[in-house]
């Protein structure tokens, strides 16, 4: 266990806990006009950043891609966004979209891209991420059973989509002393993700993604420390749950960018901890009889802790 999480703080991107871009697509006939906007911090890393972002987006109908005529970018300090617009011609009018989008290649593995496009009187929007670079535009209404398998798959690969939401979750099965205490601590912690993202709307409060990012960081750090300093504390799944409120901003965040419904985001979401959560129990419960002498916990805990704290101040001075 020790040498899994380990090699997790090896990893050399620290991808960010919320990493997501929107573009707006406008079609009409066979021009199109699309604008685009990147979280600012995203691109400090990134070379000739204009021409690296429309190098990772390919939009095409019928087999035919689309001409980039012109394109503009411009880095807007104040809210922070890196900020694109560009103009496409078709061969012909579009009716079905085809769209290849892979910005996590360019910026962070974690990154989300929403498409908006708007073609006549019909709209339709795509989500893109390591998962899911390409999909397919209809300009067609989604049936119910599209929308729910969309909002259940999207919940899973957010709940999953981050080395920091991972990393939590192996650290609430290090916390549980027992499965019941397991058990407890999970439904805790889905509770209180449930709870952030059903009530924060109404204190009419917009966290930031900086915060977002900073107290899912201090989450691992201080679920390490009461793993490591009080390794005998009762009421971890009380403070599990208050830690499952601060990583529910980011669900929060996420739909409201998307305008998803809370209901099948927040199901594949707990559908998808549940499975990690299960799987790193059965993994912990192996290893950890086999390297007992090892002290696997308290490694691992120490490693969870190290991983937050250069999340907390790299988060801070970008």
């Amino acid at each position: 266990m020790a040498r899994l999480l380990f090699g997790l703080l090896a990893v050399p991107a620290f991808a960010h806990v919320m990493s997501m871009s929107t573009g707006d697509l406008r079609i009409d006939g066979s021009r199109a006009h699309y604008e685009l906007r990147m979280p600012l911090y995203e691109m400090s890393h990134v070379a000739n950043s204009e021409q690296a972002l429309f190098d990772h987006i390919r939009f095409s109908s019928d087999g035919a891609d689309a001409k980039l005529v012109k394109k503009d970018c411009s880095a807007d300090h104040g809210q922070g966004i890196y900020f694109c617009t560009a103009a496409y011609e078709f061969p012909q009018p579009v009716d079905k979209l085809d769209v290849e989008c892979t910005f996590h290649a360019v910026t962070v593995p974690n990154h989300v891209h929403l498409l908006r496009a708007v073609n006549g009187d019909r709209r339709d929007q795509a989500i893109f991420d390591f998962s899911f670079p390409r999909s397919t535009l209809r300009f067609r209404p989604p049936t119910a059973a599209e929308i729910r398998v969309t909002e259940l798959g999207a919940g899973a690969m957010r709940a999953l989509g981050g080395l920091v939401q991972v990393l939590f979750l192996a650290s609430l099965v290090l916390a549980a002393r027992s499965r019941r205490e397991l058990f407890a601590i999970s439904a805790m912690f889905i509770a209180g993700q449930v709870a952030s993202v059903l009530l924060v709307p109404f204190t009419r409060w917009q966290p930031p993604s900086r915060f977002v990012e900073a107290a899912a960081a201090l989450t691992l750090a201080y679920l390490a420390v009461e793993i490591l300093m009080l390794p005998r504390a009762g009421g971890r799944w009380a403070i599990a749950g208050l830690l499952g409120a601060f990583h529910g901003l980011y669900f929060l965040l996420f739909l409201q960018t998307t305008g998803y419904g809370p209901g099948f985001v927040l199901a594949g979401a707990a559908l998808a901890e549940v499975a990690l959560l299960s799987l790193f129990a059965f993994l912990f419960t192996r290893i950890g009889r086999v390297a007992a002498s090892l002290k696997p916990v308290q490694v691992s805990a120490s490693a969870l802790l190290a991983v937050g704290l250069i999340w907390f101040f790299l988060r801070l001075k970008s």
